[in-house]
């Protein structure tokens, strides 16, 4: 999502769609397929303001919001329970878990980097963004340790594993530079390289601030359609073992060479006149595909009807061959949503099948959809959940922001609603249950052990 600064937004901004928190109570019309069960709910904690990222380790769940980040206990997935909330203002509040260590963006320019913080503009060279890091150690009492000031703040960031156990990696990606911004000068190009101990998170600093695009990225004058000029990433997912990762860059799709985990490369480029705004990127387990979404409209609008199409604000398919990528086909759920509903493209996780590409995706106000890519020229859906729209007459945000599956089950943060967990029972993903995993960030895919069939 791209609503950069809505922690003062919240406060209270007019902005193009209603903020407005969704009542527990408020009545839902939900459609679903046959084979998903809604198992759980638990709503919004006190003081907690949208709902984003999803992290998970254990028999812990950790959800970012733009007020800081709550710990949720899923020993138990039908009565999940939370644990703690932190309060530290600032968004995304994207999340990433490595032992004891939680890593979190900041992307909303504050006066510091403390977390009774409050928003100061950009223009002011004294401003922070950029990460934080806590210790959870402690589920009940997570402690605030570190920050890393980036260039253009974190939008998102992607934990890399290191090449020893000693120290791992973290991707910063953020973009949208000013002339005006002294810690964010065009043409930026580049994503920030985060270097963390794991014994010593204290010392956690920049060692690199590699160009992605030393040529510069696509342009408005080479695709109309585009929402704004490439100027960095919005997001990163890397495949460690097989020393990649699918870069989603605004304008332009990237595959890169990270074998040097400080000195990423770009080794492919692709582009596409339906995308206005590569958003996030997902491999398959073997390596050979990666699913691309489109967040057009920048998840605000409602871009799930019948006049926007098929092949807009959707997912791309693209095979990998011979280091390079190549189009497939298109993916979008077919439930048209109404102008009211919030709906795109947007973040998803891959379930463990055994010789199938099968993977859980969220569509805000769209709701949820489990989804086959094994040919990559005719997905298929095999589940979903919908709500109806929040509102009937105005466009408010809602929906899910992340639908991930682990171990078994899919975890849902829901913007305004709250956290949800979900069983899907079907012969075509029921095999993924015996796959477990000891911690899932997302954006740092492994091989998993294949199970079933």
């Amino acid at each position: 999502m791209r609503l950069r600064g809505l922690s003062s937004l919240v406060a209270g901004i007019v902005v193009a769609i209603a903020l407005v928190p969704v009542p527990a109570s408020a009545a839902d019309e939900i459609t679903k397929s046959d084979n998903i069960r809604h198992e759980a709910h638990l709503d919004l904690p006190a003081g907690v303001q949208i709902n984003t990222d999803i992290a998970f380790q254990g028999d812990y769940a950790y959800v970012g919001s733009y007020t800081g980040f709550s710990i949720y206990d899923i020993s138990r997935p039908k009565r999940p329970r939370l644990v703690s909330t932190v309060s530290c203002p600032g968004g995304q509040m994207d999340v990433t878990i490595y032992g004891d260590i939680l890593v979190t963006s900041v992307d909303d320019s504050m006066k510091d980097d403390s977390c009774a913080s409050t928003g100061q503009s950009p223009s002011v060279k004294s401003s922070w963004e950029g990460l934080r890091i806590f210790d959870v150690s402690d589920k009940a009492n997570p402690k605030y340790v570190k920050s890393v000031e980036t260039n253009c703040g974190s939008h998102t960031h992607t934990l890399v594993p290191g090449k020893s156990r000693d120290a791992f990696y973290v991707y910063v990606s953020s973009y949208f530079p000013a002339a005006n911004l002294p810690d964010c000068q065009p043409p930026h190009d580049r994503i920030s390289v985060v270097k963390v101990p794991v014994r010593n998170p204290t010392a956690a600093a920049v060692v690199n601030m590699p160009v992605i695009f030393p040529e510069g990225g696509n342009d408005r004058t080479q695709q109309p359609n585009l929402l704004a000029d490439t100027s960095g990433c919005h997001d990163i997912t890397v495949y460690a073992e097989k020393d990649l990762a699918a870069g989603a860059c605004m304008g332009d799709g990237v595959l890169m060479d990270i074998s040097d985990r400080e000195n990423p490369k770009v080794i492919d480029t692709v582009r596409d006149t339906n995308f206005a705004f590569w958003h996030s990127a997902t491999f398959n387990n073997a390596g050979t595909k990666v699913v691309f979404t489109d967040e057009l409209g920048g998840g605000t609008q409602a871009r799930c009807t019948a006049a926007e199409g098929p092949t807009r604000g959707a997912d791309a398919i693209l095979d990998i061959v011979g280091k390079k990528l190549v189009f497939k086909s298109y993916y979008k759920i077919s439930r048209i949503q109404t102008n009211t509903e919030n709906c795109v493209a947007h973040n998803g996780s891959l379930i463990p099948v055994k010789g199938r590409d099968i993977m859980v995706q969220a569509w805000y106000q769209g709701g949820l959809s489990v989804w086959d890519f094994t040919d990559s020229a005719n997905p298929q859906e095999i589940a979903f959940f919908d709500r109806g729209p929040i509102s009937d007459t105005q466009l408010r945000l809602g929906g899910y922001w992340s639908a991930y599956y682990y171990n078994g089950y899919i975890f849902g943060s829901e913007i305004f609603r709250g956290f949800d967990v979900f069983r899907v029972d079907d012969r075509r993903v029921n095999q993924a249950r015996g796959v477990k995993f000891d911690r899932l960030n997302v954006q740092t895919q492994s091989r998993y052990r294949e199970r079933g069939h």
